[in-house]
């Protein structure tokens, strides 16, 4: 046995069922034992989609994403996809092929040193040198993606190393154990996180994306259900509380909404689950929840503390501290009703004026039908700040975005990832015009084999969210956003044998709409919006959070 069917052999003893990749010359020992194994590949188009494709595997089943990519240029075009993982902290081991060792810093054909390259963006990395510690290093890999924090791990295997018989194992080869669970909060670290919550009387909880990374979703519903404590979310964390929570606010930060950035800022007690006070959540940090004292729960302990000093940092598995919190509700009756009363005052609008299409009002008229259904994965723009808005989702599962990162080009191959990690589900592409270019060739991919994946493709003929600040930051001086060249994207779609139609009319949302849901398959709906309508609110850069610049009319004329 060489190398190569270890490595595959080693794949299958984790339970993997499903990598994603393309292959090229240094990975092509891999490639022929794959002719071999129970393991399903999918060719996607280019590298890039191999790692986003097994990042929306992992984000959707919590299971480790696996792509592979052959050296050079194959390798380095998984880099965006690896650092996406990284800065979402997604479970993903990623695969390179690598020249002979011999010939290691000779600068040989496709030669590129991917493992310092990625070293920032990865939880660990592994240039394998002999064949004989391949079983070692795949195992090690998967215990650490999914371990504590998860994350990427990058496996850099040369060809010849691929190709060198590897001694049998002494034992039979079993699937690695689960990482051990992190330890709890300290006893009396809970008792004084116990006597902050019964002492405050205007509480927020804040919830992030470990919630689901950390499987505490439920302990955490459990916990809002017991506490009565309002709770605004970060983008990752939508949908650890269904979108029609009485006591969800919304989610927080710059493009958030006025009840949640209000509570925050009002708050004198903040309960932190599995966010990191990004830039783009807190505004100006130094006036970010000015008078409010501050737990913070994680399980990375270099989190606490790296940019808002908490009050009481609890470091450990969230889960089980959120079952060693007190369910008795803190004396908050008041500001309960004053922050239920702010969510009623600042909900949407969506009767916006005009003939054309108002995306906002598009994508709550589909996600309401049937709140829960679509598991909608989102490329990065206007669309993906108007999707955490609008749309209704019942489980963080069904909200596959790109958080630190903000990829473009993201959403249709993370939608691949999802619908092969879960068949069943109800896949829904929302991209922009701008994304939907940079991954457009993974429509082969969808067609290749048959993806009933559905894409809301929102072309507004620009890079909006660049116009948009061009236009109240920069005095409407816009540079490189115009995008009116773009293609029929409704005819591209049909080229790539995937039905398609083109909706540029607010009295045609509803049949348009049908049309996407009937169809048997992949489809694709065109749908022209206004090139002028922004996204509000917005906080401007490096301000506080509660100088928000409310709503103001658009028009909605269809190009």
């Amino acid at each position: 046995m060489n190398g190569a069917q270890v490595l595959i052999q080693e794949l299958e003893a984790q339970g993997v069922e499903t990598i994603f990749g393309y292959p090229g010359g240094a990975i092509m020992p891999v490639y022929d034992a794959l002719t071999e194994s129970s393991l399903r590949h999918v060719l996607v188009r280019h590298e890039q989609a191999a790692a986003l494709a097994a990042g929306g595997y992992a984000r959707a089943t919590g299971r480790t994403g696996v792509c592979m990519a052959t050296s050079g240029p194959g390798a380095t075009n998984l880099i965006t996809g690896i650092a996406d993982a990284f800065l979402d902290s997604v479970p993903l081991v990623a695969i390179t092929g690598q020249v002979p060792t011999p010939v290691l810093g000779t600068d040989a054909f496709q030669e590129v040193d991917i493992f310092s390259i990625t070293m920032p963006v990865v939880k660990h990395s592994y240039l394998v040198r002999h064949s004989k510690d391949l079983r070692q290093v795949i195992r090690e890999a998967f215990h650490i993606a999914n371990s504590g924090r998860p994350g990427p791990v990058l496996i850099d295997l040369p060809k010849d190393v691929a190709s060198a018989l590897s001694p049998e194992p002494e034992s039979t080869v079993e699937t690695c154990a689960q990482a051990p669970e992190a330890p709890g909060p300290r006893t009396e670290d809970l008792h004084h996180a116990a006597m902050m919550i019964a002492r405050s009387r205007r509480p927020v909880l804040y919830a992030g994306g470990g919630l689901l990374s950390s499987q505490a979703v439920d302990a955490f519903r459990a916990y809002v259900a017991a506490s009565q404590i309002p709770t605004v979310t970060s983008l990752n964390g939508i949908g650890t509380l269904p979108s029609e929570h009485p006591l969800l606010l919304g989610m927080l930060g710059m493009h958030g909404n006025q009840a949640a950035n209000r509570a925050v800022q009002d708050a004198d007690l903040l309960i932190c689950m599995g966010a990191r006070f990004d830039d783009r959540a807190t505004g100006k940090l130094a006036s970010f929840a000015p008078m409010a004292a501050v737990i913070h729960m994680d399980i990375d302990p270099a989190e606490l503390g790296k940019l808002r000093r908490p009050t009481l940092a609890l470091a450990g598995d969230l889960k089980k501290t959120l079952a060693s919190l007190p369910m008795r509700p803190p004396a908050c009756a008041d500001w309960r009703r004053t922050c239920l009363r702010n969510t009623a005052k600042h909900s949407a609008r969506y009767d916006a004026p005009g003939p054309g299409v108002y995306a906002p009002a598009l994508i709550r008229e589909l996600s309401s039908k049937d709140p829960g259904r679509w598991t909608i994965t989102c490329d990065v723009g206007q669309h993906q700040m108007w999707v955490a808005q609008h749309a209704h989702f019942a489980r963080p599962e069904q909200h596959i975005s790109s958080g630190g990162l903000g990829t473009m080009g993201f959403g249709v191959p993370a939608a691949i990832g999802v619908k092969l990690a879960r068949p069943d589900a109800d896949v829904l592409a929302i991209s922009g015009d701008g994304s939907f270019m940079m991954n457009l060739q993974e429509l082969a991919t969808i067609r290749r084999y048959q993806l009933d994946i559905k894409i809301m493709l929102l072309d507004n003929s620009g890079l909006g969210l660049v116009r948009q600040w061009q236009e109240c930051f920069f005095d409407s001086r816009f540079s490189e956003v115009d995008l009116s060249d773009n293609p029929d994207f409704a005819l591209v779609a049909r080229s790539f044998g995937i039905p398609a139609r083109r909706l540029d009319r607010a009295a045609d949302c509803k049949e348009a709409l049908s049309w996407l849901d009937a169809q048997a398959g992949p489809a694709l709906l065109h749908v022209c919006i206004d090139a002028a309508a922004n996204v509000w609110p917005l906080v401007p850069p490096n301000q506080s959070n509660s100088t928000m610049i409310e709503a103001v009319p658009c028009s909605t004329n269809s190009k």
